[in-house]
């Protein structure tokens, strides 16, 4: 096809060899290959000169037309496959919206802008399950579990705990809240089922201040636990991050003891072949997230 659109270029076949960098036995059989899987002749050949028949100018705009797209294609191969190019697909959990995942997108946008990024909200456990299914490349979690023979995790972040309270709560007028403080308050916390390392972890604080921590809301999104919490529905333990969630009728404080902190980490499959992982990974590695500042102890 190639050859056939160079000669329909110089409509010469000395000087169409010399581009092609072909003798013309060659490239004279290339068109004839051509010519009897087209059924017709592609060129008129008169003593002195050729040109194209009715059947060959149907076929050059084609002919230029599947090139490009071929060029097109080897390019997007060769960008995907160095790790330039391709999709991407990213599990975050709903939090790590205010802390790690814009930092790390406009990051890695900037350096690879032909990557197409697919980014899907779910909690750890799902994305645990995404990650093993091939539904999702990268996951961005609280609490990854201790080990795992399928998927490999990177803290990137820790933050402190804080005390989620209605405004009106007696206790907001503290500066610190000890835990030990919240045993006699509902509780709104997201159901154990998905996340349990951080949920666990959450009831193992209220155990060491000496209490059960009822909880009488189980939201799935940080979010509408800060919403049922302005409603007086009970209070929470969360991480520092979701003091970013401004609600008017919501106070965050630090708690007592203060020693408690919860990872945020990536995670990705061990064998995963996508090239585009090890980029997102270094991306990560080169401009670690930092932890916003604490901003408003109660949104104004």
């Amino acid at each position: 096809m190639h050859a056939f659109v160079v000669l329909a270029e110089e409509l010469h076949f000395g000087r169409a060899a010399t581009r092609l960098g072909i003798a013309q036995p060659p490239l004279s059989q290339q068109i004839r290959r051509l010519e009897d899987k087209v059924g017709h002749a592609l060129f008129s050949r008169d003593p002195g000169r050729i040109g194209l028949t009715p059947a060959g100018r149907e076929l050059l705009p084609a002919a230029r037309h599947a090139l490009a797209g071929l060029a097109a294609g080897l390019t997007a191969a060769r960008e995907a496959g160095s790790g330039r190019a391709g999709r991407l697909r990213i599990g975050f959990a709903a939090s790590l919206a205010l802390t790690v995942l814009p930092g790390l997108l406009r990051t890695f946008r900037e350096r690879f802008p032909a990557v197409d990024l697919d980014i899907q909200e779910m909690t750890t456990t799902p994305q645990l399950a995404a990650l093993r299914e091939r539904t999702i490349d990268i996951g961005l979690l609280r609490e990854p579990p201790a080990h795992d023979a399928e998927l490999g995790f990177e803290t990137v972040l820790t933050e402190p705990f804080v005390a989620v309270l209605p405004s009106s709560h007696r206790l907001a007028a503290q500066r610190a809240v000890r835990v030990e403080q919240l045993a006699d308050c509902p509780f709104v916390l997201l159901p154990r089922a998905v996340g349990p390392p951080l949920y666990d972890q959450i009831t193992d604080l209220c155990t060491a201040a000496g209490f059960t921590p009822h909880v009488s809301q189980h939201p799935v999104e940080w979010q509408t636990v800060c919403a049922l919490v302005e409603t007086g529905l009970g209070v929470s333990l969360a991480p520092d991050s979701i003091r970013r969630i401004r609600l008017k009728g919501v106070a965050f404080r630090g708690i007592e003891p203060g020693t408690a902190r919860t990872r945020v980490a990536v995670a990705w499959r061990k064998n995963d072949a996508n090239p585009l992982v090890p980029r997102l990974l270094a991306a990560l590695t080169q401009h670690p997230p930092h932890r916003p500042g604490p901003g408003p102890a109660s949104a104004p």
